[in-house]
């Protein structure tokens, strides 16, 4: 299981925030992005998140929560991201799929914690991977939905890498850590004083149990 930072929730500034990130053994940098629109909260100045990633040394795992991605993918691809991630419940997903893919881009569709699996049917042949919102999106800090854990273990017989977003903490993780390939933890990390220690918590509760 591969960990995703989440920079939503921080102490300092997003600028020591990602930098503290990258000192540590995370796998990728996974960032938020949210219109106001599709989400009640508004963070999409892009130039800034530009600046402030342009020359970071881990993957990022780019999350748009906006209802019209087009001009944030245009914009974003600039960082060469190894995934994008578009909602499965805004309108006409697959264009959005093709316009990442025709970056050269990783296309992942993540789903509300209310949405049915049914809603990425005729999505799954195109992704390479499902993020499963274990909150509803849009806030940091909030509590893990255990609802989600039945869509999680559904999945796993699709080929697709599955991520699971939300609540992620060193006891939640025992929810999921035999069924995730990613897991994408936020304030349980940033607000902490010591980003590797709970990074090693996720992982020794993701390999807990197994030979």
């Amino acid at each position: 299981m591969k960990v995703s930072v989440s920079f939503l929730k921080y102490q300092n500034s997003k600028e020591e925030t990602i930098k503290k990130i990258l000192a540590t053994s995370a796998d990728y940098i996974h960032v938020d992005i949210m219109d106001g629109i599709f989400v009640n909260e508004k963070n999409d100045d892009l130039d800034e998140f530009i600046s402030l990633l342009k020359d970071v040394n881990k993957p990022l795992d780019i999350h748009l929560m906006v209802s019209n991605p087009k001009e944030y993918i245009t914009k974003l691809q600039i960082l060469k991201p190894l995934f994008i991630t578009i909602q499965a419940e805004i309108l006409n997903p697959l264009v959005y799929i093709n316009q990442i893919k025709s970056y050269g881009i990783k296309v992942g569709l993540a789903l509300n914690p209310d949405s049915k699996l049914s809603l990425l049917q005729n999505y799954l042949k195109y992704l390479d991977l499902v993020l499963i919102m274990s909150v509803y999106p849009g806030k940091g800090g909030q509590q893990f939905l255990k609802e989600v854990i039945p869509k999680i273990k559904e999945l796993k017989g699709e080929n697709v890498l599955i991520s699971v977003d939300g609540g992620i903490n060193d006891e939640t993780i025992n929810y999921v850590k035999d069924d995730v390939d990613i897991c994408v933890s936020g304030s349980f990390i940033c607000l902490s004083d010591d980003y590797e220690k709970q990074i090693d918590k996720l992982r020794i509760g993701g390999s807990y149990g197994k030979s």
